[in-house]
This record gives structure tokens, sequence and C-alpha cells, in this order.
């Protein structure tokens, strides 16, 4: 398990790129960020919102906005995708994850921008997730989504989760998936970091 260093977020970012040659930023949340996501979930289609928060919603509650900023608190983190846009930085996906240290188990949920869907951001972002999540020491990833949301269980079975019933809620379905505690591709900064202090420690 790897030690967040909450006074230096940027040096857990990633930069992703797609089939197209695209490059994109996976970077925790930051309290300067708040307007860019509220207008990022004001931004989606209502069925998009829908899927996401597994209800009706316009925007995010102030409490639950709050929640997203602070990042690492219960062991719960909040990423964003960003590009430049025009010459702005450009909020077009995000995800929130929480690690249970106990169990050895990692969930999350995600989203991205109606109009960047289709271009594999959500592939590479549930990529870079998996890598995040062996950065912690998880062993057991998942994740609950509407029945009725195609197109996240489409993304789930691409990346080789299994889908099985929901313990409590019939109206959901559970994605879930085994990992290797060392990523098969090129490893995320979270890795990279957790290598070196496992490193540091085994010098020491």
């Amino acid at each position: 398990m790897t030690t967040l260093r909450l006074d230096q977020l940027r040096q857990y970012s990633d930069v992703l790129r797609l089939r197209s040659g695209k490059s994109l930023t996976v970077r925790f949340l930051e309290p300067q960020d708040v307007g860019a996501l509220q207008s990022y979930f004001r931004s989606l289609t209502a069925s998009s919102r829908f899927n996401r928060f597994l209800g009706a919603v316009s925007e995010l509650p102030q409490t639950v906005l709050e929640h997203f900023i602070h990042v690492g608190e219960g062991e719960r983190f909040s990423v964003v995708v960003t590009t430049t846009v025009d010459g702005i930085e450009t909020v077009i996906g995000e995800a929130r994850y929480a690690f249970d240290a106990a169990a050895g188990t990692f969930e999350f949920g995600l989203s991205i921008a109606d109009h960047w869907q289709g271009q594999g951001i959500g592939s590479a972002l549930l990529a870079n997730l998996q890598c995040r999540a062996a950065a912690f020491g998880a062993a057991h990833l998942f994740g609950d989504t509407l029945r009725s949301n195609g197109a996240m269980i489409a993304l789930a079975r691409k990346a080789g989760f299994a889908l099985v019933r929901h313990p409590e809620d019939w109206k959901l379905v559970r994605f879930e998936k085994q990992i290797a505690l060392a990523p098969d591709e090129i490893p995320c900064a979270s890795w990279r970091l957790a290598a070196q202090q496992a490193t540091h420690h085994a010098v020491m």
C-alpha cells in the first residue's frame, strides 16, 4: 500500500494517450477545481447524470461536492480527466474511488462527457484506475451500475470484469475483477511512487 502525500498531489498525475494520439491528463481533484467539476456535471445529459449517480440530479449538492474535493478523507479519492480545449484545461471525465485496506477492495465509479465518448477515454481511465488500485495493494475491484446502463456494462466487460448479481438492489448490477499486484502495462505514477517507497524501506 502506498501513502499519498496530499500536499503534493500533482506527482500522482498520469498522461494517457488515446488511439488518435491525443493526450489526456488524469490527476487528483484540487480545491480550485470545484467550479469546473460542477460545470462538468451540469454539462452531462440527464441520462448520463442518472447513470453516474443512480438517480436524478441536476448538479452535485454542496455536501457531496465537498466530499469530492477533500481527497483522501476516509480513504476516498477523486480524479478528473482533463485536456486542453482552445488553450484552456477542460474537465472531460472523472472518477471517484474508495480503498478498503482490511478487505483489500477498491470500489469506483466514473463518467465521461457525452461528446467525448466513443474515443477510448473510458477504457484508458479504467486501466489507469486498475493501476492506482494495485498501487494501494488492492486485489479486488468492483463497481455498481444500473442494469439499463449498457455503455458502462460494455466497458466493464471489455476490460475483463465479470457481472454479478448486486447483493442489495435488483435494479443494479455489480462488475468485479481480481487484479495482480503488478500492472501488466506501463505503470501509473501511483505505482511508480509505491515501488520507490518499497525500495526505500527495503534499503533502510
